[in-house]
């Protein structure tokens, strides 16, 4: 079973996240932003950025450090819909792929499995 690490400060939008994720079968964890402590094993990391732009390469770099080696995907209310998955927003933030909340769970899903079967 594949193990996923979850930074999201919104209560809501985590128990939503996890409910999804469980539910399809992965095995999840929700972890602390502040501070960002090294994880356990994850198969892939989903992380909540709230100023692409400013603050989020910064907090990307701390995961990365944290989750060495570990495939992120960043989401965000600030990216706009219709957003490439994997194109120069993705690549400004140093992840392998950004999803626009609101997310819709068909396509949550759908780039985890895509991402994990990659990683293995």
């Amino acid at each position: 079973m594949s193990e996923i690490v979850i930074y999201e400060e919104n209560d809501l939008m985590r128990a939503l996240l996890i409910e999804w994720l469980s539910e399809a079968g992965y095995r999840v964890q929700a972890a602390a932003l502040n501070p960002v402590h090294p994880g356990g094993r994850a198969d892939l990391v989903i992380v909540s950025v709230y100023m692409p732009k400013h603050a989020g390469p910064r907090l990307v770099r701390a995961i990365q450090a944290a989750h060495p080696g570990t495939p992120i995907i960043a989401i965000s209310g600030q990216f706009r819909s219709g957003l490439s998955g994997n194109g120069a927003t993705a690549q400004m933030l140093g992840v392998q792929q950004v999803i626009a909340k609101p997310l819709a769970r068909v396509d949550l899903l759908e780039t985890v499995r895509g991402m994990i079967a990659a990683s293995t």
